[in-house]
């Protein structure tokens, strides 16, 4: 029972050593587990408004980045869609081009075709002018083979070139 229920003079030094600690404690203990408490509560405190910055500054950038993107994507859009009108553009140009080219090559293909029909036409009536002298002289030989033809024929030429000659 001297276990359980202590002594009164125990008691008392035991309330002393209590306070002595206490009172120790109190003077030097307590005031630097204070400020240490005080410190890390700072920190702490400082920690989370640091955090609520850099998030803050992170949804700004996100927002940002979104709009970057945004943006980015309407100039390439842009690009496209100027690259397509002037491949539009090109294309359109090259066509008319060669449409005029192939005018060209067709009006002198023409030029030149109606060139070779005119002088293959003088060839022909030279070759027929001359087979028709030819014609014409072997008939002419053949007809005018006595003296008394030969004057006839002259005196009908002689009085044909008379009679147009008096006319102009």
């Amino acid at each position: 029972m001297f276990l359980v229920t202590p002594d009164t003079g125990l008691l008392v030094w035991m309330v002393i050593i209590f306070g002595i600690v206490f009172l120790i404690l109190a003077k030097y203990g307590f005031p630097v587990i204070t400020r240490m408490v005080e410190k890390r509560s700072e920190h702490i405190d400082t920690s989370l408004r640091l955090a609520r910055e850099a998030q803050e500054k992170l949804s700004a950038l996100s927002e940002e980045q979104a709009a970057l993107i945004e943006k980015t994507r309407k100039e390439q859009e842009q690009m496209l869609k100027e690259a397509s009108d002037t491949r539009e553009k090109i294309l359109a140009q090259a066509r008319e081009e060669a449409r005029e080219q192939a005018s060209m090559i067709i009006s002198k293909a023409r030029t030149e075709i109606e060139a070779e029909k005119q002088s293959a036409l003088r060839d022909i009536r030279r070759s027929v002018a001359e087979l028709s002298v030819e014609v014409a002289e072997k008939v002419v030989r053949e007809r005018l083979s006595s003296q008394e033809q030969q004057i006839r024929l002259a005196e009908k030429l002689a009085g044909e070139i008379s009679s147009s000659g008096l006319r102009n």
